[in-house]
């Protein structure tokens, strides 16, 4: 099963998220902030690493870069609602996805999903309607 470390500070948006990616096959564990996602990183292997860019303490930038650092293997994906965050992920960690809020649960399956097109579970969950 592919392993997910979800980190958004907004409760809301995270049980949201984390219900929607659990629903479609996918095992979530959601974290408020990226404090607490890198002690995580560091003891547990993860496949994605769904950051929210915008966080109190770390924010989602640095903390895709400590995963760079502490679990190589691990992909990234940032979830934003500011255009202008979007433009300084892509330049800091160009190997990242970023979903753009507002955005459907439908398109943030499919872009994990095609983030693991090639991993034996991939697409193994059941689709949302």
């Amino acid at each position: 099963m592919i392993r997910i470390l979800l980190a958004e500070d907004d409760e809301a948006m995270r049980t949201y998220l984390a219900r929607a990616l659990e629903n479609a096959g996918f095992d979530v564990v959601a974290v408020d902030r990226g404090t607490a996602a890198v002690p995580l990183l560091t003891h547990q292997r993860f496949d994605l690493l769904l950051s929210d860019i915008v966080m109190p303490e770390m924010d989602g930038i640095e903390l895709a870069q400590c995963c760079a650092d502490l679990s190589p293997a691990t992909k990234v994906m940032f979830i934003t609602g500011f255009a202008a965050v979007t433009l300084k992920a892509n330049r800091e960690a160009p190997q990242a996805r970023v979903l753009s809020k507002p955005f459907h649960l439908k398109d943030l399956v499919m872009e994990v999903e095609r983030l693991f097109i090639d991993h034996p579970l991939a697409g193994s969950g059941n689709p949302l309607s």
